[in-house]
């Protein structure tokens, strides 16, 4: 332990010593009517001043080490183990300052805990909610077969069908969430080459053509990229980036729509992919929250469109492991754009 010594508490105890035992021994002198020998008397006091003020300084700072270690040990906003991160002075005002800033900097830690324990419980609720509905769309479907259905050749198929397709969501939602717990826990590795970005695009636009058409919106270009646009990335992810952007797009896009994916250049050796369409736009107060996984803006015509609810925070995952930015801007009633960077071949 380090101490950041001040000695005024020890000079000052120890002159106000010195300066009684100057006037008992005086005292003491006049009482028993002998000589005063003021020169003896003060290299006595002086004696004292130096005894005390060596004794003081120890004893203070032995003082204040046990005090305040017991303190950071009895409090449980505290730990004793960050002592020894700083060094702790002898001058009390200067001390009490230090311990203030830690225990504010300590409820500051508290509230943050708070806040992701309250994210938690959300989550936890949510993931249930999401996980329930498709295990019961299947449970009943599977009883009603059980129960006599099954030899209704119509209904039997009918009811398979959608016992199927509940399975495929329940699937859908475990492989995103096992996604998304390998990119935190940084276990997926990135296959990072070089390829050619205008290509991928259109690739995604010819995988999407149907899905697009059911809704009567146009995927496109905003112009002609007859040179190729080469970039660095996982080629497989990056698609899936790009396909759940454009997929949410269509989902949620106005019908007759355009959906238009820009390439720009941004900042040194970057690219910027913007997915912008004329939809009917996001209102502000959902933006922050629409990476976190299962948030919907709205509830009930996300459940009618279907998804895993992951897909945006599964964008957002992918595009940070390659050290990148994804942005959002939009107006409600009117657009939306999704747009992030990656990293251009030199």
């Amino acid at each position: 332990m380090k101490f950041k010594k001040t000695y005024r508490f020890a000079f000052w105890s120890a002159i106000i010593i010195a300066l009684l035992d100057f006037c008992i021994l005086v005292l003491l002198s006049v009482v028993f009517e002998r000589p005063v020998d003021y020169i003896l008397i003060f290299i006595s006091s002086l004696c004292v001043f130096l005894f005390s003020i060596v004794i003081i300084q120890l004893r203070v700072e032995k003082f204040i080490y046990k005090r305040v270690k017991r303190i950071y040990d009895e409090v449980s906003l505290l730990n004793a183990d960050d002592l020894n991160k700083s060094t702790i002075t002898t001058n009390m005002e200067t001390l009490s300052k230090e311990v203030k800033k830690f225990a504010k900097n300590k409820q500051i830690e508290i509230a943050s805990l708070n806040e992701r324990e309250s994210y938690r419980r959300e989550f936890l609720g949510t993931i249930s909610h999401e996980l329930k509905t498709p295990l019961f769309t299947v449970q009943g479907y599977i009883l009603t077969l059980i129960d006599g259905a099954l030899n209704d050749k119509q209904i039997r198929e009918k009811y398979l069908h959608r016992a199927e397709k509940g399975v495929e969501r329940l699937v859908s939602i475990v492989e995103d969430l096992d996604m998304i717990s390998k990119f935190e826990s940084n276990v997926l590795d990135l296959n990072i080459q070089s390829f050619n970005l205008v290509e991928l695009i259109q690739d995604v636009f010819d995988l999407l053509e149907m899905k697009a058409k059911k809704r009567e919106i146009k995927l496109r270009f905003n112009k002609n990229y007859d040179v190729p646009v080469l970039v660095k990335g996982d080629v497989k992810r990056i698609e899936q980036v790009l396909t759940n952007l454009l997929v949410n797009s269509i989902k949620y896009g106005s019908t007759n729509g355009i959906t238009t994916v820009t390439i720009e250049p941004y900042e040194h050796q970057k690219v910027l992919v913007r997915i912008a369409d004329n939809g009917e736009g996001i209102e502000q107060k959902h933006l922050s929250r629409l990476f976190e996984r299962f948030y919907r803006v709205d509830q009930s015509r996300s459940r009618e469109q279907g998804g895993s609810g992951l897909g945006l925070s599964i964008v957002k995952h992918i595009v940070e492991a390659h050290n990148e930015t994804i942005l959002v801007k939009s107006e409600f009633g009117k657009s939306s754009e999704f747009s992030f960077t990656l990293k251009k071949v030199e």
